[in-house]
């Protein structure tokens, strides 16, 4: 498992190196929420390195495992992304080249292609699933239950302002 980043006693303005202090309270929150998305996507990557995969590839295994049987369109799997920017069409291919998801051309529209995982897909996700769980839990073990819960409602506030 991938280590969290040392000295957590570090300051935003100490990590950002930054000799002036911040606007505002917004900019600092702001700035704050960008970094510990870095701080994340880095430390997610490291733990899936080894599987050979990116984050946005295990959140397209993860999208399609809960989508179950029936698997998804292409573009609905975008839609249930953490970074909806993500290159979809290329996400997919190199998933199918690996050979962990199957893909076909829907029944009713012969341009949209339906992405199930398969077998493989589902045994990648299975050895992942422990670590991810670990790894989770050292993130938040960071803070009580009352504050993750409060940290989650004021993300959702910030992601409703700006989506």
């Amino acid at each position: 498992m991938a280590n969290p980043p040392p000295d957590a006693s570090r300051t935003l303005l100490e990590e950002l190196q930054q000799s002036r202090p911040f606007r505002s309270p917004g900019q600092e929150a702001i700035l704050g929420i960008a970094r510990t998305a870095s701080l994340l996507n880095r430390f997610t990557a490291a733990l899936l390195a080894p599987e050979g995969i990116s984050g946005s590839q295990y959140n397209v295994l993860r999208i399609l495992r809960g989508a179950g049987e029936a698997g998804l369109p292409t573009l609905a799997i975008r839609d249930r992304m953490i970074d909806p920017a993500a290159a979809i069409t290329r996400l997919v291919e190199k998933l199918y080249d690996a050979g962990l998801v199957a893909r076909d051309r829907g029944d009713g529209d012969r341009r949209q292609v339906v992405c199930r995982i398969n077998e493989a897909g589902l045994a990648l996700l299975a050895r992942l699933d422990p670590a991810v769980a670990e790894a989770e839990e050292t993130i938040a073990g960071a803070c009580s239950e009352a504050e993750l819960r409060q940290l989650s409602a004021l993300l959702t506030t910030i992601r409703r302002s700006v989506g």
